[in-house]
């Protein structure tokens, strides 16, 4: 039993905010169900996203719908509010909230009160000041940018089909990804297996008329498999005529050409930028500690350091890696450390509720695996390294172990054997973009957006 009646403040339904939550409904049940806790999950989407299944998404390989989780479903005895947190002042222990409801009534903000805070907000991408980027760049952390990137992919590949000027066909087969992490190698693999698949379709298109190119900064990519798997990626992709380049910064994107460090000019009318992520803004509009690099300063049970009542984990956080030699080494911000933190950290909420001693947050990294595209993968895991179909089998089976729900593994899993049996549905739904563009023109309206004014050139 609880020593008093406490309101716990999520913020986040990503990862962190989702299974706090659902840790949370367990632990406190009876609690909930006598009225001495309730739980409030504050979120901008009424879903979480599966985010390693998003390079599968934009394939086709899953459907979009069954990569989000729905958190009213699953959070079913949780207070579900749509909008964001713009400011927390913990000492008065009050969040500034913008939901759906305050911007229709016009009524700004409004404040709500909590007993303890979760801070779960995730991360944003991590952007530079690149002439361009903000006008034609597309992102690749959502499922709406998934999907909007594999619409746009199709229809440039439909706009090289009919066009007669050469040098509007090589912009529209030209493809640029900026970042060598997971998020644009998966991307770039899946997207590129689709494309190359596609072009069967297509009576003048063929796959080598495209041209993919990853560009990275560093000397390697996917440093979280290792050094040997990261070459064996390199040599992988451009045997499938992937120009990877290494030690290459993008300078512009312009005009509608992607201008790199080393010179090269490649006009395209896709530039895809998954160079990193940083905190997220609402953790600057707190009075809570935050490291040089703007992550919360946080203990190994969880806690924020040096104030009560408050708690973080995942991208926002900084954890103290107690399983590491070096001391202060903190957990890299993954989705492996994040599913493990949120169960601790709803223990421990519930323990100090209780009064009972916390827990220290202890996990050993395991290893990483990472999909090429289909039946491509690299992976290495408790020190052994695998390649080729056993890594991208063992992708796929540890993910569908971890996506939430088993209503959501079993229709992955449906899929995914649908997929191997029947062709792949290779087809472009950029309209859903602007669902109401045909009514408006039929109803005498003009089209609110025109082709040509669209930077990323889906309809």
């Amino acid at each position: 039993m609880v020593k008093e009646r406490a309101r716990i403040l999520v913020v986040g339904g990503g990862y962190v905010g989702m299974y706090t939550a659902l840790r949370l409904q367990r632990r406190l049940k009876q609690e909930l169900g006598r009225g001495e806790a309730e739980i409030t999950v504050v979120t901008p989407d009424p879903y979480m996203t599966y985010q390693p299944f998003l390079p599968e998404a934009a394939a086709g390989s899953i459907s979009p719908r069954h990569v989000v989780v729905p958190l009213r479903r699953v959070l079913s005895q949780c207070r579900v509010i749509i909008g964001e947190a713009t400011a927390i002042d913990h000492a008065k222990r009050t969040a500034t909230l913008s939901t759906l409801a305050s911007e229709e009534e016009g009524t700004g903000t409004e404040q709500l009160s909590y007993d303890e805070l979760v801070l779960a907000p995730g991360s944003v991408s991590r952007t530079l000041p690149i002439p361009g980027l903000a006008d034609h760049a597309i992102g690749f952390k959502t499922v709406e940018e998934a999907i909007g990137l594999r619409n746009h992919v199709i229809e440039q590949m439909d706009i090289a089909s009919s066009t007669r000027d050469p040098a509007i066909r090589d912009a529209a087969l030209t493809f640029v990804f900026v970042g060598g992490g997971y998020a644009g190698v998966e991307a770039l693999g899946e997207l590129e297996d689709m494309a190359r698949y596609a072009t069967r379709y297509y009576h003048n298109v063929r796959p080598e008329d495209m041209k993919w190119i990853l560009v990275e900064a560093s000397d390697r990519i996917l440093p979280e498999v290792g050094e040997d798997m990261g070459r064996y990626t390199v040599t992988e992709l451009r045997r499938r005529n992937i120009d990877v380049r290494l030690h290459t910064r993008l300078e512009s994107c312009a005009d509608r050409v992607a201008v790199l460090s080393d010179g090269a000019r490649f006009p395209t009318r896709t530039v895809v930028w998954t160079a990193g992520v940083k905190p997220h803004p609402i953790l600057a509009a707190t009075d809570l500690p935050r490291n040089e690099r703007g992550r919360l300063k946080c203990t190994p049970e969880l806690t924020i350091e040096g104030t009560t009542h408050a708690w973080a984990a995942g991208d926002a956080a900084a954890v103290p890696d107690v399983t590491a030699g070096a001391p202060g080494k903190e957990c890299a911000p993954n989705a492996q450390h994040a599913l493990r933190q949120a169960k601790t950290l709803g223990d421990n909420i519930a323990h100090a509720l209780r009064g009972e001693p916390l827990e220290a947050y202890a996990h050993k990294y395991a290893g990483s695996v990472a999909s090429l595209g289909f039946h491509q993968g690299v992976a290495h895991v408790y020190g052994r390294k695998l390649k080729g179909y056993p890594a991208w089998f063992m992708h796929r089976v540890y993910h569908l172990s971890r996506v939430p729900t088993f209503n959501r593994k079993a229709r992955v899993l449906a899929e995914w054997t649908l997929s191997g049996l029947f062709k792949r549905e290779v087809v472009s739904l950029g309209s859903l973009e602007h669902p109401r563009a045909e009514f408006e023109l039929a109803a005498g309206g003009k089209h609110h957006l025109n082709r040509g004014d669209d930077t990323k050139g889906s309809s």
